[in-house]
């Protein structure tokens, strides 16, 4: 092994961007990099983008700029810094960003991260870009994380079980820069969730571009369900909770509303974009369904699990979108009473079917449509986190917080809590008493003894 070098990874965007960074690392430390969290001190800068957005590829050169001025100052000083961009902005314009920043040494799309030692030798006789789609599984090449590198990240974790999506929204970029879906073999992700539990994780979080259209091998040799994958998962001694995300209406099957009835182990939230509520806006964007086909999606999981809670992703501004169709999607934040969601103004992303539509929305009537919806989301954000004070849930502690002898912990909900409590305790689920809340988060007691940690919430009037 060489000298110990460092690696300083940002990434952006989704959370298989936190995933795919951490396997980054996970593979460049047997050639002898260490993590540092600033590019400062960094040999290998990599920088993992998102191009869902026009402005989060902007931020990319912009932060491409200040990299730049770091290389400059380390090869005054002597030293040599390599500059990657890896994710999907990289797979989308490839050539491109050298051309744009002459800083970059190494461009390298998301299916070929396996490779990375190899294509930063090749830096060496100049710029590289790997954008292909190889034939083998990255998967089963990048290297795993060591306990002590587990320990390190917390006592939660994402594991990647499917990529790449099939749907082909008209807005969205994913089906070129991840290409098809893919999903993993079962006793794999198995393997990878054991070695995580063995390293104190508690929860997991299964990811993916169009998560619950997973249909890996099974080890009976036929495709499993995501509802199967997770039962599955729940068996893994130590993993006391689990979560998926990110899911598409179309797949939220009957095996999947039977899992969230019965498997205490999954957590009573789910992230489920919707996007808009107009009719004629979701036939736009090739979503596939309507409104009222996503309302029943919602009632189903609510009468399987009725202390079910919902985020959701909604896109403002979509090319030809008029007041109308912007008041069917407040009427449907209205139906659903959301416990948070994302937003985003649109903004066409090149080589995608919406870029090139007619109609496009101003952008002054994006601004105040997104500040109503931010609004009426915050509202029901309020409304949520006001119904938890008084009650009693069992919370997950995961870290240190900001005073001394505090703790963060998360209900099954994703909510913050902070609890005074000893940090023995971090990684341990136990029951607390919801006292307060801020913009945010929430305060709670601990309660003693310990309580059972099937994470439901329960009411103390009548639970």
């Amino acid at each position: 092994m060489s000298a110990t070098r460092k690696v300083h990874i940002k990434s952006y965007g989704c959370q298989m961007n936190v995933y795919d960074a951490r396997r980054m690392a996970d593979t460049l430390a047997p050639e002898g990099f260490a993590e540092t969290a600033t590019p400062d001190d960094a040999d290998l800068v990599i920088l993992n983008t998102c191009h869902i957005r026009e402005k989060a590829a902007e931020k990319v050169y912009s932060e491409l700029g200040r990299i730049r001025l770091i290389k400059e100052a380390a090869r005054q000083d002597g030293r040599a810094v390599t500059v990657a961009v890896a994710g999907c902005v990289a797979q989308a314009e490839g050539q491109e960003i050298i051309r744009r920043a002459p800083v970059v040494d190494l461009v390298v799309g998301p299916q070929s991260y396996h490779r990375l030692p190899d294509l930063l030798d090749a830096t060496r006789a100049g710029a590289v870009v790997d954008t292909e789609f190889p034939v083998e599984d990255k998967f089963n090449i990048l290297a795993p994380p060591s306990p002590a590198a587990i320990r390190a990240r917390g006592v939660t974790a994402f594991v990647t079980i499917q990529e790449g999506c099939d749907k082909f929204c008209t807005f969205c970029v994913v089906p070129y820069t991840r290409g098809a879906e893919v999903s993993r073999p079962v006793m794999r992700i198995v393997d990878e969730t054991e070695r995580l539990a063995d390293a104190g994780v508690r929860e997991v979080t299964v990811i993916g571009q169009n998560v619950n259209a997973y249909h890996g091998d099974g080890p009976d040799g036929r495709p499993w369900t995501l509802a199967q994958l997770l039962y599955r998962l729940a068996e893994i001694p130590g993993i006391a909770r689990l979560r998926y995300s990110t899911s598409h209406p179309r797949d939220v099957d009957d095996t999947l509303i039977a899992v969230h009835r019965d498997l205490p182990a999954l957590m009573p939230q789910l992230h489920l974009p919707v996007q808009s509520g107009s009719d004629r806006i979701l036939d736009a964007m090739n979503r596939k369904h309507t409104a009222a086909d996503y309302l029943r999606v919602i009632d189903r999981l609510r009468e399987a699990r009725p202390d079910m809670a919902f985020t959701s992703d909604f896109i403002v501004g979509f090319p030809g979108e008029t007041d109308a169709d912007f008041d069917d999607t407040m009427t449907l934040i209205d139906a659903v009473g959301y416990s948070g969601s994302f937003f985003f103004k649109y903004s066409p992303r090149p080589g995608t079917p919406a870029a090139d539509l007619g109609d496009q929305v101003p952008e002054q009537v994006k601004d105040e449509r997104l500040a109503r919806l931010k609004a009426a989301i915050d509202r029901d954000l309020t409304a949520f986190n006001q119904r938890s004070c008084g009650s009693r849930m069992d919370v997950l502690f995961e870290k240190k917080g900001r005073h001394p002898g505090q703790l963060i912990a998360r209900t099954p909900y994703l909510q913050a809590v902070n609890v005074m409590a000893p940090d023995s305790l971090i990684g341990e689920i136990r029951t607390v008493t919801i006292d307060g809340l801020s913009t945010y988060s929430l305060f709670g007691t601990l309660i003693t003894p310990p309580h059972s940690s099937a994470g439901r919430l329960l009411a103390e009037a009548g639970a």
